[in-house]
């Protein structure tokens, strides 16, 4: 869950899911400000993808340098229809809104008409 809050930077999840991420991603993004060796090893240890774990030490790294914490939230977003959860987003502050759905799945093709 922590890959793909790092790689879509705002997901949708039951509260309680939302919650108990938090401190992991807490975690990583502090793990990537240290930014040595031993740093990347321990969040490749969780994370288990090198283009995550280079985002994290890239662009998240760089962007929360100077804040000293709490770089997630969790909004509440209602309650799921079919069994009544509680339903939340967890999301970086700051986000990039871009990443949103990026590399989410299969896309469908789009065919290309020859123009003759």
């Amino acid at each position: 869950m922590a890959v793909a809050l790092i790689k879509h930077e705002q997901i949708t999840t039951t509260l309680p899911k939302a919650k108990e991420l938090r401190p992991v991603a807490e975690k990583l993004i502090t793990l990537g400000k240290r930014g040595d060796l031993h740093a990347k090893r321990q969040a490749f240890n969780q994370l288990r993808d090198e283009t995550i774990v280079a985002k994290l030490f890239d662009a998240l790294a760089t962007r929360y340098k100077t804040r000293a914490g709490g770089y997630t939230r969790v909004l509440k977003a209602g309650m799921r229809h079919g069994d009544a959860a509680d339903m939340a987003v967890i999301e970086f502050i700051d986000r990039d809104v871009s990443a949103k759905g990026q590399d989410s799945g299969p896309r469908p093709e789009v065919a290309e008409e020859d123009a003759e």
